[in-house]
């Protein structure tokens, strides 16, 4: 594979996934790890990419004030936040956790609606403050200076103590019989706390991540109510996932 072609594959699984691990890259492409380390530093310098220890980030999931148009399949993650607004009520309590689908969610939610919702993202903490009747309650942790989304055990403590109507939450990877799966230990602790304080879990993905899976799992497919992609719940590659016990929108 030519170079070029090789960066190009980094740039693809960055986008999608929004964090990757070197090892990861290295294994697919089967080249070395220093031969990833060395496009990723290239990639960062011409800022298509940024480069973290043991992996890399793309630029539309950091803290760096970048352009809206740069968030990966933006139009089918403002399709995605459509379908969930449709779910709230006044009066709900919610817990949105982090990330770019999660943001536009958090963007579309109405003025006029009144909600408490708790976050452990600060872009969304300052986007749902924007919203007049939206009660805001940031849940604390150990604050990721790429993402601002907190956690730890901290986080996951006083997730412990609340019991919400819905949690919306997105994902790396999800396999219709392994669940969701993602390759940060510390996202994944975060993640089933918000899943077991839910009474409604709602994944937000786009389809691109359906049928993958890596190394560390938050929850079975089960334990998600609802999960809503850009397509059709009758689209055929969602067939998998409607003989599950989940619902689809």
């Amino acid at each position: 594979m030519l170079k070029q072609e090789r960066q190009q594959v980094i740039l693809n699984e960055v986008a999608l996934h929004n964090r990757v691990l070197l090892t990861d890259i290295a294994d697919v492409l089967n080249v070395s790890v220093d031969t990833i380390r060395r496009d990723v530093i290239q990639l960062d310098s011409e800022r298509k990419l940024k480069k973290v220890h043991g992996g890399a980030i793309s630029l539309g999931y950091t803290n760096e004030g970048i352009p809206q148009q740069r968030v990966y399949a933006l139009e089918k993650k403002s399709k995605i936040a459509d379908k969930a607004v449709q779910l709230l009520k006044s009066g709900n309590v919610i817990i949105v956790h982090g990330g770019t689908t999660c943001l536009e969610f958090a963007k579309k939610i109405p003025s006029n609606l009144s909600l408490t919702c708790f976050t452990m993202s600060l872009p969304i903490a300052l986007e749902l403050a924007k919203k007049p009747k939206v009660e805001v309650i940031i849940i604390g942790g150990t604050l990721s200076k790429e993402s601002l989304i907190a956690s730890g055990a901290n986080a996951i403590h006083n997730l412990s103590k609340i019991r919400v109507d819905y949690s919306f939450l997105g994902t790396g990877y999800a396999d219709a019989n392994y669940g969701l799966t993602e390759f940060d230990w510390e996202s994944v602790q975060v993640k089933k706390a918000i899943v077991q304080s839910s009474k409604k879990a709602v994944l937000l993905t786009i389809s691109e991540k359906l049928n993958s899976q890596n190394r560390y799992k938050t929850c079975d497919l089960q334990e998600i109510s609802i999960m809503i992609t850009e397509l059709s719940p009758s689209d055929s590659k969602l067939e998998d996932f409607r003989e599950k016990n989940i619902t689809l929108l």
